[in-house]
């Protein structure tokens, strides 16, 4: 069963023999439990593998013609370095956790990423971004995002009983890898969340939409 990110048409451009290979995949991935991201990256990369094969089955390549695309598409695509990292894992994916071959890729070299700093918003920035958003709920998540570090899946996500005041703590249920952690809560937005809650009142998760249930990641991005 192909994954719902992965549409007719690109699977009905791949030869035969590579339409079970994308199937198997896909079927991988599905057990796994990979993030809806990673999903969609990994059947990408490894789409664009299968169709430049062909009728070329991708079960039979050796390392070494791998290693010749990888080139190819360093040289001709001028792919940049995350995204070559992005393809040879799609590609390692297939070849160890799907056919079992452990380190058969294991002499391909990987480029190395650029050291790149993140850029920091200036404080003043920040306060002017918070200021402006006068909608309770939409700031009340702004704050906390940037107040707590949290991504966007891990706002949506929260619920009512992961906000602890008394030990100013939240709790992150698989959180980045899947993993539960826990986040300080800072004494600055304690009062304003306890102002959004009263005004909302929240069933649920902490943030829910008009109608109810979880808030989406696209409307808060």
């Amino acid at each position: 069963m192909r994954g719902k990110q992965f549409s007719e048409e690109r699977f009905a451009e791949l030869a035969s023999c590579n339409r079970s290979a994308m199937l198997l995949f896909l079927e991988n991935l599905a057990l796994k439990s990979y993030s809806k991201n990673t999903v969609r990256t990994y059947q990408n990369e490894f789409y664009q593998l299968l169709k430049i094969l062909g009728e070329t089955d991708v079960r039979i390549l050796s390392s070494e013609r791998l290693r010749k695309y990888f080139l190819y598409c360093i040289r001709q695509l001028h792919l940049k370095e995350n995204t070559m990292h992005s393809r040879i894992n799609a590609v390692k994916f297939f070849f160890e956790q799907v056919l079992g071959r452990e380190k058969f890729m294991f002499e391909i070299p990987r480029p190395k990423k650029p050291e790149i700093l993140p850029r920091v918003i200036a404080i003043e920035h920040v306060k002017k971004l918070f200021a402006v958003t006068q909608n309770l709920k939409h700031n009340t998540m702004l704050k906390m995002c940037y107040g707590m570090g949290l991504r966007v899946s891990e706002i949506v996500n929260l619920r009512v009983a992961d906000i602890d005041s008394k030990s100013m703590r939240v709790f992150l249920e698989r959180a980045k890898g899947k993993k539960d952690r826990y986040a300080n809560l800072p004494v600055s937005i304690l009062s304003q969340l306890r102002d959004y809650f009263l005004e909302y009142r929240p069933k649920h998760y902490l943030f829910e939409g008009a109608t109810g249930g979880q808030y989406s990641i696209r409307s808060v991005q």
